[in-house]
This record gives structure tokens, C-alpha cells and sequence, in this order.
């Protein structure tokens, strides 16, 4: 499993990003300091994110040449259905079509059931936006990750909250993990412990844009290596902190 590679599925963007001396009130003009383009979307963010730790990874999304391009389709199941899965040891899928990536999952689980056990996928789910056809993915996933705006959408006013209410939602033997911004992260697996990790912030805050998909990239990193789910908790909330202190990532590790 050592040569091969995470897998992340989702979206790729084009994100157009101007830089501003204070954050603008409504209606306020502001001067433009300077504007970047950059590559952006959740599933490419993290797996730029992994690359940079070191991770022999993939992506798997919509791609068009030039700069800007419109009405690109989401990875349908007939696409996954040409992906060769014994290259993978983890795949990740960003929540976004979801009656399709339903299928994608119960592929992946078919293929699992003829592995051994050491050469079973693991996989992990997002669940970021607070669209209700996205819920059913709660219950895909050894990981899975649901954001605070999904949290607070559903009526929980903090992480340890929402893990307790929605862990009967995720699979038998799966681990829950949400991020709190500046309040860190926690999480809640099978033996029913809540986990924690404080935040790390920069001396100076200078760019948060993709802080979530490099936290959900480093934890991926540190589980796919062996480590403890407190172990990448805490490894989770280092990188994303040193993150929001860099414009992009380069400088990240």
C-alpha cells in the first residue's frame, strides 16, 4: 500500500482573489491592492495540500482549457466506473452530486469486500454544504468530515455538539470530524470519546481562503500514514494555521 495514492474527488475552480488593507463594510468602496488568480475548489485545494506534504496523490474532477469555463459537469458514476481503484489506498470525495457519488461509495465498498483487509480502500467524505441531498453521505465514509456551517444548519451551536448529534448518522465503526475556525477541531469514533485540538493561528492572519480543505488534507496525510485520530487532529489544525498565515500554499510545509 506504501506506493499507492490518495485519490480526491470533487471540484476544481478558478478562484480570482483581490487584496484589500481592511476587510470592507456593506457597500463600502475599497482600493484594490493587488488580485491574484488561482487554482481553488475543495477536492484540488486538498489535494494540492497533500502533494506538498509529501503525498503520492491524484485528483479526479472536471478540467477545460483557457481560463474561465462554465458548465463543467460534476464526476458522474460512469465516469468513477473507468477509475482503475487498485491504484488507491485512500480516496476522498467532496460532497457534491450526491446521488452519484452514492454509487461511486457502493463501488468502492464492492471492491473492498473482495480485498484482504490490508488492501481495503480507505475513504473518506465531505459534507460542507447545507444542501439536504448531501446528508445521505453521512452514512459513506471511515472518515468523515461535516462542516460548521452544516453544524450550526442543523441547529448545533458547537463541534462537541454536533458530532454527539449526527454520530448516528455516520457508519458502524466510523470517525465524525468537524472544524470550529478558530476554536480547532474535534472528533467522535466508534469507542465514543470526544477528541480535541485547539487551534493553531499565525502571529498573523493573511489568508484563510482553503484553511478547511488543507485541514482536511493533513488529516487524511497523518491517518493514511498510521497515526492516531488525536494525533491528526492536532496535525490537522498545525497546517491549516500555518496556512492562514501564507498567501496560498506555497511555504505550507
Amino acid at each position: 500500500m506504501e506506493n499507492k495514492q490518495i485519490l480526491c474527488v470533487g471540484l476544481v475552480v478558478l478562484d480570482i482573489i483581490n487584496v484589500v488593507d481592511k476587510y470592507p463594510q456593506e457597500d463600502e468602496d475599497s482600493r484594490c491592492l493587488s488580485q491574484r488568480w488561482q487554482r481553488g475548489g475543495n477536492a484540488s485545494n486538498s489535494c494540492t495540500v497533500l502533494s506538498l506534504l509529501g503525498a503520492p496523490c491524484a485528483f479526479m474532477g472536471s478540467l477545460a482549457p483557457g481560463h474561465v469555463a462554465e458548465n463543467l459537469p460534476d464526476v458522474s458514476a460512469a465516469d468513477f466506473q473507468k477509475v482503475d481503484l487498485t491504484r488507491f489506498k485512500w480516496i476522498h470525495i467532496e460532497g457534491r452530486n450526491a446521488a452519484e457519488q452514492v454509487k461511486m461509495l457502493q463501488r468502492i465498498e464492492q471492491h473492498n469486500a473482495q480485498q484482504p483487509l490490508a488492501q481495503r480502500i480507505r475513504v473518506s467524505v465531505e459534507v460542507e454544504k447545507t444542501r439536504e441531498e448531501l446528508f445521505q453521505l453521512f452514512g459513506y465514509g471511515d472518515v468523515v468530515f461535516v462542516s460548521k456551517d452544516v453544524a450550526k444548519h442543523l441547529g448545533f451551536g458547537s463541534a462537541e455538539e454536533a458530532l454527539k448529534g449526527l454520530y448516528s448518522r455516520v457508519r458502524k465503526g466510523a470517525t465524525l470530524i468537524c472544524a470550529w475556525a478558530e476554536q480547532g477541531a474535534s472528533a467522535l469514533g466508534p469507542d465514543g470519546k470526544l477528541l480535541h485540538s485547539d487551534a493553531f493561528p499565525p502571529p498573523r492572519v493573511v489568508d484563510t481562503l482553503g484553511a478547511g480543505d488543507t485541514f482536511n488534507a493533513a488529516v487524511i496525510f497523518s491517518l493514511a500514514q498510521g497515526k492516531s485520530v488525536q494525533e491528526a487532529l492536532r496535525f490537522g489544525c498545525q497546517v491549516a494555521g500555518k496556512k492562514c498565515g501564507l498567501q496560498g500554499y506555497d511555504g505550507i510545509v
